[in-house]
């Protein structure tokens, strides 16, 4: 299967007067067309700041040091910035961790979507970007959505307010969605609702997913592939059938072994931890 996406040995660090934060150092994937890649590890394993990298969007005194990032066999890292801003939100789109703070509580949830259609999509006129905005809000989810395009974020849901993110993520239809813990601020009703509305789109529209989560339950729901980031290296990627199944890294192990197991993990026990005393690194690469 041909991948759309290649990040070829990426190296993004932070430099300070204390020395250089290696957030992500020599980091190599691919994501095939179609599917979707989850990228796991706990907080400050560089999942973020990888996504971040892949859309170039590090700020001083972050600085993407190396590598590669090929769309569709274009180097992102080499396009002038003007050329990357059109990439952004046509190509690759990003879906937030946090809807309460993404959206702009100034304008109302049609104008923020029109907003990116108007971007990307010039040949339309006001009236087609309007028919295709309340048809991304239908597409999502949103209930009465020629009402919903008039409303401000403020009134709507969390899980409402997700969908709306969702919606201005896919209105121009990109090869790639990326998703930072999209489900980390909604209940797990919502939560299910919203990974159930991605794997829906993804089918209709066959757009590729990066998602990136700390919650090995959301992985086996919706993962093809599973990349294991730890302390801005990837320690074992493999199928999400063979990761859960046969785990090789340590790293991998420990966090599997965080997660309880209905009916077998005794009520009130103590969950494992990751052990910090460990240097995960040490132990031999495991990458399949």
């Amino acid at each position: 299967m041909k991948n759309l996406l290649e990040v070829k040995n990426l190296k993004t660090f932070f430099h300070s007067e204390a020395g250089v934060n290696k957030a992500v150092n020599d980091v190599s994937f691919e994501i095939p067309k179609g599917k979707t890649v989850c990228i796991v590890g706990e907080s400050g394993s560089g999942k973020s700041i990888t996504s971040l990298s892949i859309l170039r969007l590090i700020d001083h005194p972050g600085e993407i040091e190396g590598g590669e990032v090929i769309l569709d066999g274009t180097d992102l890292l080499k396009l002038s910035d003007a050329q990357m801003r059109k990439v952004r939100g046509r190509e690759i789109s990003m879906i937030f961790q946090e809807p309460m703070t993404s959206l702009n509580p100034s304008y109302t949830v049609g104008y923020q979507i029109d907003e990116a259609l108007g971007l990307h999509q010039k040949h339309l006129n006001k009236k087609q970007r309007f028919e295709k905005v309340v048809d991304s809000l239908d597409l999502v989810g949103i209930p009465d959505p020629r009402e919903k395009y008039r409303e401000f974020p403020f009134k709507l849901s969390g899980g409402q307010r997700q969908r709306v993110m969702i919606a201005i993520a896919m209105a121009c239809e990109p090869k790639l969605l990326i998703a930072d813990e999209p489900t980390t601020a909604l209940d797990v009703t919502i939560q299910a609702q919203v990974l159930d509305l991605m794997k829906e789109l993804q089918e209709k529209k066959g757009t590729s997913i990066l998602f990136i989560t700390h919650d090995l339950g959301v992985v086996y729901q919706i993962a093809d592939e599973v990349v294991v980031m730890y302390k801005g290296h990837i320690v074992e990627k493999a199928s999400a059938k063979e990761l859960f199944h046969n785990p090789k890294h340590p790293y991998t192990k420990a966090l599997l072994h965080s997660i309880p197991v209905p009916g077998v993990t005794p009520r009130k026990s103590k969950l494992d931890t990751v052990d910090e005393d460990v240097d995960y690194l040490s132990f031999p690469k495991e990458i399949r």
